[in-house]
């Protein structure tokens, strides 16, 4: 497998995977159930997931006025996007 497959790969597994735990953290909070740990949801974002768990957020209407994530995905959007500019550049 090629770099560029798996990182495409890599990236259509991490962002499915940050929406779907955003969507459970929803439906659990609507419930009173288990929560989803927000250190989780950073975490999923920090490794790739942001832009599709900030997306996810905003539709569903979930975590919009924690500072955390409506500031802190966008910075890793960024970061991410500056990352793979760079190795498309330079690989």
């Amino acid at each position: 497998m090629s770099a560029s497959r798996f990182f495409t790969a890599y990236f259509i597994l991490i962002s499915v995977t940050a929406a779907a735990l955003t969507v459970a953290d929803k439906l659990s909070a609507k419930r009173n159930g288990r929560r989803v740990r927000e250190d989780l949801l950073i975490t999923v974002g920090f490794i790739g997931g942001a832009a599709a768990e900030y997306i996810t957020m905003l539709l569903i209407r979930h975590k919009t006025k924690h500072k955390r994530f409506m500031i802190g995905l966008p910075c890793m959007i960024i970061l991410h996007t500056a990352l793979i500019v760079f190795v498309l550049i330079y690989a």
